[in-house]
Order: C-alpha cells, then structure tokens, then sequence
C-alpha cells in the first residue's frame, strides 16, 4: 500500500524521499481515520442499537451491564483491531504495531471485566441474600488475580517471551508481593471469616467505639467495612479488625422484635413505709391494682388473725409496703401498656441500695424498635411514673441543688 501510494505521488511530481515520507504519512492518517471511523461506528450506532434493545428487554441484569458502562469499554477493541489488522501494512514495524495493539486490547479486557464484575455485584445486591452473604471482598479478589494474570500477558506480549518465563521467576516475588498485598491478604482471610461466620451483614447496626463507629454497615469490601454512623458520618473500619477486635452487633435485638428498656429509678429510702389503713384505702381506688390491694389486704389480715398478732402497732405483723404497692402498679402499667412486649423478659426489680437511694429497674422490651419510637415509648413511661410516684408517699432522690439550700436558709431565718 505504501509503494501505490508512493507511485501516486511521485506521479504527482514529488522527489524520490520526499514521496516516501508522503506515502507513509498518507498510509497513517488513512490508518487513524480507519480507527476514528470503527470507533464512531460501534459507539453511534451498534451501541445505540445494544442500549435500546437492553431498555426494552424485562431482565435487570442487562441494565446493570448498560450502567457499568460494559459495552462502552468494549467498544474500545474496534480500533486496536484496525490498526492490528493494518499493521503488516508497516512492514518495518508491523510486529511493533501488533503487539502495542496486543497490549491495549488487554488493557480493555481488564477494564470490560472489571466493569463486567461490578455489574455482577449489582445485580447480587437487588437479592435479599446480599445482606447476609456479600461476594464484593471476593469480586475484588477475582479482580487482583486478574490484573496480575493479564499485566504478564501483556510483559510478555510486549518482550515477546513466552508468559510461562515470566511465571517461573513469580516464585522469587511471593515476598514481595505477600508484603505488597499485605492488607488485601488480611482482608480476604478476614472477608472469609466474617461471612463463614456470619459475624456482619450490610444493614446491621454495630458498635466498635475504638474506631468511633455506632450505625449501620452500608458496605463490606476486601479491606474495609464501611460504617454510616447515626450523626450520618461515615467511618471505615479495616476488615481484620472485626476479627482481631471486639464489636457489639445489634441484629440479634433487630430479629427479636423487640428492644430493651433498662433504667431505674430512684427512690429515696426515707420515703419509704408500711402501709396504713387510710393509705390501702387510698391505693384500691388505683384501677391497676385495685385487685391487687383488696386481695393482698384480706391475705395479710386472715395471717395476722391466724397468728394471734396484735395490729395496733404497724410494725407487728405482716404489713404491705408503699415502695412494694408501688413495684405492683409498675409492673401492673407495664403490662397493660400496648407498646411493651409481653412475651419477652419483664422485670421490675430491686437493685442494692446506695448513696443515691434504692435503685427501682425497670428491665422490659418495647415492641417498636424504631429508635424514635422507641425513645418517645421510654420517655412516655418514665414520664407517668416520675408523675404517680407521689401518690403513693414515695419521694425520687436527687442531690440537693441551690434553690434547696435557699429554701433551707429561708426557714431558718430569725424574724428581726
């Protein structure tokens, strides 16, 4: 092709070496424009005619490979065909020519399955599976083994050597490569520990305050976990340190269906007492334990005549307790509240007393484990019992504060 070109152009009146350097000039622009013309071609047309054909069709997996962009960068195979098929045009460096373009048509392949395998993790994430079983760690694996495997191809392409020469001193580099690859090493063994074990899923709630992370796993890859905390930052965590490390992991609260309610309240020991008849009287009136009250008051009074015992004075006996009437209206209120889980631990207990007072627990589950929800459930709760404590001559214990003080003074003052 060179020479008619040559013998067209000497024809035209140019010299001997300047037609030469003409011809091949020639020969490369029809060349580029043969590539330019192959690459609008697949792009403006067959692409078109591929996007279309994948919008009409009713799969999912095809639109993932139209949004990986898969077909886009395998279109860039056309001009490195071009230029490898009119490479023995250039007779001095066709074999140069060939095996750049050898090169670059790797290159792509590495881009089109790179983008191919993020299309496949797409597509696994549309399963519920996803969230228990992510294969992104591994994809991501798949994809070193294949840089590694196709960057020899293309040494050898370009050496013109055989890759299995280039295989036989990959022994001499494992050091090298174990201490590069480091963090991907750990991060696979760690990926696999992590799925086998079912230790994280996407969409769990995890606690690990040494990397300051309290939110939801948006993303597990081979080295990192990402975290969207609830202040909507985001931390990263490397994959190893869920294994080498200890977490909190709240699935196990999310798939119980209900979330727990833990704090106590505290009572002031010198408000505490027994029961007087005006007081029971009082307490049957409260709907919630009026058969609590009227059934324990015949109880105790068929013991104590059973037992002789003089009631003319409260300690003698058996005698109820404000602080015990009240753990029954509590636990009563509890019981009948919608939005406490019944069939779950329910406790409302008796912690040591100490300087703060007695410690009241309330120890129960809410069946809403919306967080919002479930905040406005406690604060609901704690409200009305804060609320009827006085009713029953209990007092809540609180250090004094200044207007304590004042109010202290102020009766101890000497009228003038």
């Amino acid at each position: 092709m060179v020479n008619i070109f040559k013998k067209w152009i000497v024809e035209l009146g140019a010299a001997g070496q300047a037609a030469t350097v003409l011809a091949w000039v020639a020969v490369v622009v029809i060349l580029a424009l043969l590539a330019i013309l192959s690459n609008y071609i697949v792009k403006k047309l067959l692409l078109k005619i591929v996007a279309f054909l994948i919008r009409k069709s009713k799969t999912n997996w095809d639109d993932a490979l139209l949004e990986r962009k898969v077909f886009d960068r395998l279109s860039h195979i056309a001009p490195a065909l071009v230029v490898y098929f009119a490479a023995p045009v250039f007779t001095p460096v066709a074999g140069i020519l060939e095996r750049l373009s050898i090169v670059y048509m790797i290159v792509v392949g590495v881009l089109v399955i790179d983008a191919f395998l993020n299309a496949v993790v797409d597509v696994y994430r549309s399963f519920e599976i996803s969230k228990q079983k992510p294969i992104k760690g591994y994809v991501q694996v798949a994809k070193v083994i294949i840089v590694v495997l196709f960057t020899i191809s293309a040494l050898a392409v370009l050496m013109d050597r055989s890759p299995i020469l280039l295989l036989s001193g990959f022994g001499a580099m494992t050091a090298v490569i174990l201490l590069v690859f480091k963090d991907s090493i750990l991060g696979l063994v760690a990926s696999i520990q992590l799925s086998a074990n079912d230790m994280v899923r996407i969409g769990d709630w995890i606690e690990m305050p040494k990397y300051g992370a309290d939110g939801d796993v948006i993303d597990i890859t081979l080295n990192t976990v990402k975290v969207q905390n609830w202040d909507k930052t985001i931390t990263t965590i490397p994959s190893y340190s869920l294994i080498s490390d200890s977490f909190k992991n709240w699935r196990g609260m999310a798939d119980s269906g209900g979330r727990r309610i833990k704090r106590p309240v505290m009572i002031d020991i010198t408000s505490i007492r027994l029961c007087t008849d005006e007081m029971l009287d009082r307490f049957e009136k409260f709907m919630l334990i009026a058969e609590y009250v009227k059934s324990k008051r015949t109880e105790v009074a068929e013991y104590n005549v059973s037992k002789k015992i003089d009631t003319s004075e409260l300690i003698n006996g058996r005698r109820l307790t404000n602080i015990g009437t009240f753990r029954a209206y509590v636990a009563a209120y509890l019981r009948a509240h919608p939005k406490i889980h019944n069939d779950m631990t329910f406790l409302v207990r008796q912690l040591p007393p100490g300087e703060h007072g007695l410690p009241l627990e309330i120890y129960v589950f809410s069946n809403d484990q919306e967080w919002a929800n479930y905040e406005a459930i406690q604060a609901d709760i704690f409200d009305h019992i804060l609320a009827v404590l006085p009713m029953f001559d209990l007092r809540i214990f609180q250090q004094p504060t200044g207007s304590d003080f004042r109010a202290l003074s102020s009766d101890r003052e000497i009228p003038a």
